[in-house]
This record gives C-alpha cells, structure tokens and sequence, in this order.
C-alpha cells in the first residue's frame, strides 16, 4: 500500500501530473487504441496516460493502487467478478445499482447474500461467519447510515472475508477506508470526484498487490475501460473536490440545521460530515413530490454529487421501494447557502399547502 505523508488537499493538486521536463502540467486527452512498437501495446490492455494520471491521484488520495472504469458499476461489477464470492453481506439500505446487479447473481445460484443493517455492527459481525465478502456502504444511500468500518474490517478479516467499501457518498477527503483495513475502496466516479455532472466514470482502490492486479484483470477481460475525455475530465474534477467538499459540508450543516427545525419535517439525516443530507416530510411522497415541483434552484435529478445542488424522492424507484415515502435526497452543492435555504423554505411551504 502506497503512503503519502502531505495533507489530501496537496495531493489532490499535485498527484497524478507529468514529472519530466517539457511534459505539460497535466495529461493530455490520449485519443488512441493502438499504439507504435513491437511490444504490442494495446489501450485495453495497458491502458493510457489519462487514466494513469487519475488512477495515480485517487490512489495516492485513498492510500491504494487505483484503477479506472467505464462507471461505478463497473466498478463494483469488477470488485465481485475479483473477490468471486459465494455469501456476501450487504447493507439492506444500499445502492439500488448494486443490489440489482447481487439480485441477477443470486437469480444465477452464483451468489447466496446476507442483509444487514450496517449500523447494528454486532449483527454485521455476526453475519461476516462464513462469509466470503462483507460490502459496506458508509454513508449509505439513500439513508446516510454510518459502519463502524474498524470493528466490521477487523471482524471480518478474522472470519476470513474480505471487505469492500463502497465510499462514494464520503470521498477520499471524509474517508479513508483502506486505513481501516478494507481491502477494496470503489467509488463512482461520476458523482463528488469528477464533481460536474458531465461525465461517467468508477474507481477502485486495491489495498495490496494481489487485488490490484486482480482487478486489473477484472477490467481487462470484461473490456470495463474508461474513455479519455471523461478520465482527463474526472482528474481535472479531482483538483478542486476538497474545495468542493469544505463548502457542501459548511452547507450541509447549516441546512441540516435548519430542516431539523422546520415543522415540515419529520426527520433530518446526516453524518455530521460530507455533503449528502437526506430529509423526510410530513405527509409522505405527495408532499415531497410536490417539493420537488416547487423548487427553483435546487435541480430535481437523480445523480449528485456535482457543483449544483439535486434532490429527488427515492421512494418513487422500484429498487428502493423500502425507504421511507417521503424521503428526499439531497447532494449539497457549492451555491451559497442563503440562496439554498431560501429556496428550500419557499419550496417547503408551497407543498405542505
């Protein structure tokens, strides 16, 4: 596992950059598949400089070895296509994603899988007994549940599980997984890191050799590459995500804050960090589709993490039929607060009625 000793906002700067004389400061966009030599270099096989300069920033952010993909499921396609496991335990609240992709495997008989609650670790303990990888999602989403990623990874390294976090919701900047003693870190791209809602792209972070190369190998032969665009994109998202970062989680308290004590509102999640907070009206989802209508600032969408504040009902999707009705998810943005809370606070008037 690589160590960088300066703080993440230096290296979310400086890694990943050209280093010779002459190099520009940043890799260019590399638009190639084939390359001239004898050594029968080939993009999907050795990849490109874009990618290596992102793959080198995140894993030099997370403490691993990184490696790009095409999207955040491909992402956790190949963190299950490398571990390969026969009983998996994943959080009941979760990514709808994941949880359709372990559902076809189970469908398959390939794969037996464990439901937990995340925040009941001696459950999560429990269930980490015969199985072969524990998933851990921290935040979870869309409920903003925190693991207890210390006592899980030591426990499951002691049934002999691997750990994977899924840590898109915290970043490198809230968390550092691999220090807990995960063996896998993934990240969808997309949201906080590339952090501009124009691109589509996954990570993940391997903990030792072994798994790094695995997870080469899983992107190799299921063809899971990155473009370049979005790669060069993503890094140049990177740059600025603790920038990013410092002003949604200033927001997020403040709003966080403000909602608790809005009489709208019948309850407010939120880790006390990151930039996700989650709220549940008074009323149930017409109220909070109604919300959602009334709302001019604030974009209804059904990604995060970029500059611009979204919020969306998550009920309202099949896969996440279990959370509460009028659940609203809320990726903090970088605009000023006051404006943000200005029109949350109209929003919320229009549709209580």
């Amino acid at each position: 596992m690589s160590h960088d000793a300066r703080h993440p906002d230096t290296i979310a700067v400086s890694a990943g950059r050209p280093t010779e004389i002459g190099d520009p400061l940043s890799h260019p966009i590399v638009l190639a598949s084939n390359f001239r030599g004898d050594e029968g270099a080939y993009a999907r096989t050795h990849g490109v400089a874009t990618w290596v300069g992102l793959e080198d920033a995140v894993g030099a952010l997370e403490g691993g070895q990184a490696t790009a993909f095409a999207t955040g499921m491909a992402a956790a396609s190949a963190c299950l296509f490398a571990l390969a496991p026969r009983v998996l335990v994943l959080p009941t609240f979760s990514y709808l994603g994941v949880r359709a992709l372990v559902n076809d495997l189970v469908e398959q008989a390939r794969l037996q899988v464990r439901f937990v609650d995340i925040t009941d670790t001696a459950a999560v303990v429990e269930a980490c007994d015969g199985a072969d990888v524990v998933w851990i999602e921290s935040p979870t989403n869309p409920t903003l549940d925190v693991a207890d990623l210390d006592t899980i990874t030591a426990a499951a390294h002691v049934a002999g599980a691997r750990v994977v976090v899924d840590s898109t919701f915290a970043t490198p900047v809230c968390a550092r997984p691999l220090a807990s003693g995960a063996d896998l870190v993934m990240h969808s791209g997309t949201k906080f890191i590339g952090g501009h809602s124009d691109l589509m792209i996954g990570l993940v972070v391997a903990a030792d050799d072994v798994l790094h190369d695995r997870i080469r190998h899983a992107r190799l032969v299921n063809g899971a590459t990155p473009g370049a665009l979005e790669a060069f994109l993503a890094l140049r998202g990177l740059r600025t995500l603790p920038l990013r970062m410092a002003r949604a989680q200033e927001s997020a308290a403040v709003l966080t804050a403000r909602l608790a004590d809005h009489p709208a509102v019948a309850e407010v999640r939120h880790p006390g960090w990151g930039a996700m907070v989650s709220f549940v009206v008074h009323g149930g989802a017409p109220v909070a589709d109604a919300l959602c209508q009334h709302v001019r600032l604030l974009v209804p969408a059904t990604s995060l993490g970029g500059v611009e504040t979204t919020i969306e009902r998550r009920q309202k999707y099949a896969g996440d039929a279990h959370v509460p009705p009028g659940l609203l998810r809320m990726s903090v943005g970088v605009e000023h607060v006051e404006d943000l809370w200005a029109d949350l606070d109209q929003a919320l008037a229009a549709a209580a009625g």
